[in-house]
C-alpha cells in the first residue's frame, strides 16, 4: 500500500465497530503509522490509546482520507460534524450499505468520494468490496481507495453508482445465502440419516472448500462441476434437481438477487 501521503496527512477512521475495526486492522498490518490515526468512535476499543491512535480527539484538518464507516442511520447525525475537517483534497471514503454518493456531496462539496460496499467475510479478511467515486475522484483517489479496501480482501471497480444495488444484492446479501445454503444442505443430510452434527460439518467443508477450489482456479466453475459430474451418477442425479430449469437453483437465485437488489434501490431513495 502506498503510504507515504497517509502517514504525512493522516487518515481519520469515524466508527471502529466490525467493519471499521477490521480495516484498521489491516492498515495498520500494511505499515500505516498508528500515530497518524484518529479515531471517532462513542465505544472505542480499549487497545487503540496503548497503540498510539488518538481517540475521540480533535480531528486534524484536511486528513488525506476520512473513512466513514458508521451505520447508515447514524449519517444525518454524523456528517455535519465532520464538515469544517474536510478539505478539498481529502478522499472521503464510506463503507456504510445504502447512502448514496449525492448525501456525501451535500455535506462535502468540494471533495473527491468513493463509496464503497464490503461484505462480512472482510472481519477475516476475505471479503468482497466494490468501489465506485464521484466526478471528482481522480485515478489516483480511486487507486488510493481500492488498495486500502484490499486491506480486507479482493476489491472491483464499478463503471457506475447505479450497479451498487446489485452488488448490494450479491456480495453484500451473499454470505447469508450461502450460510443458508450450508443450513439446508446440513438438514438434507440429516435426513438421509447422518447425525446432525456431522452433517453440519460436511456441509460448512464442503461448501468451503469448492469455494477455495473455485477462487484457485483458473477455470469457469461450470467447468469444475463437470469435473465432479460422472455420467449417469450420483452427481449427476442430484444437479438433475438443482438445475431444472424451472424449479432449479438458478431461476431461485435470481429471484433472491432481484429481491435484495430491489429492496437496496427503495432504500437508498
Amino acid at each position: 500500500m502506498e503510504l507515504a501521503k497517509l502517514n504525512e496527512r493522516g487518515l481519520v477512521l469515524v466508527g471502529c465497530g466490525n467493519m471499521g475495526g477490521a480495516l484498521l486492522d489491516g492498515w495498520l498490518d500494511g505499515g500505516l503509522d498508528p500515530r497518524k490515526v484518529g479515531v471517532i468512535d462513542p465505544n472505542p476499543r480499549a487497545d487503540l490509546a496503548g497503540l498510539g491512535i488518538a481517540v475521540n480527539a480533535d480531528l486534524p484538518k484536511n486528513p488525506a482520507v476520512l473513512m466513514i464507516a458508521v451505520k447508515p442511520q447514524m449519517m444525518a447525525e454524523v456528517l455535519p460534524t465532520l464538515q469544517a475537517r474536510v478539505g478539498a483534497d481529502t478522499l472521503v471514503l464510506t463503507c456504510a450499505a445504502g447512502t448514496t454518493i449525492a448525501a456525501y456531496e451535500a455535506a462535502f462539496p468540494q471533495a473527491p468520494v468513493v463509496r464503497t460496499l464490503p461484505n462480512t467475510p472482510a472481519a477475516i479478511r476475505k471479503g468482497m468490496t466494490a468501489i465506485v467515486g464521484n466526478a471528482r475522484a481522480s485515478a489516483a483517489d480511486l487507486d488510493l481507495a481500492e488498495a486500502l479496501m484490499a486491506a480486507v480482501g479482493a476489491v472491483v471497480r464499478l463503471a457506475g453508482e447505479d450497479q451498487m444495488d446489485a452488488v448490494t444484492g450479491l456480495s453484500g446479501s451473499g454470505p447469508a445465502y450461502v450460510f443458508y445454503l450450508m443450513e439446508a444442505m446440513a438438514a438434507a443430510g440429516e435426513a438421509e440419516g447422518l447425525p446432525r452434527e456431522m452433517a453440519l460439518e460436511l456441509a460448512k467443508a464442503t461448501v468451503a472448500g469448492a469455494g477455495a477450489l473455485a477462487l484457485a482456479s483458473d477455470e469457469h466453475p461450470s467447468v469444475l462441476r463437470q469435473r465432479v459430474t460422472s455420467p449417469n451418477g450420483t452427481t449427476a442425479a442430484g444437479l438433475s434437481q438443482l438445475m431444472d430449469p424451472e424449479t432449479g437453483l438458478e431461476p431461485l437465485m435470481k429471484r433472491t438477487v432481484a429481491a435484495a437488489t430491489a429492496r437496496g434501490r427503495e432504500l437508498g431513495k
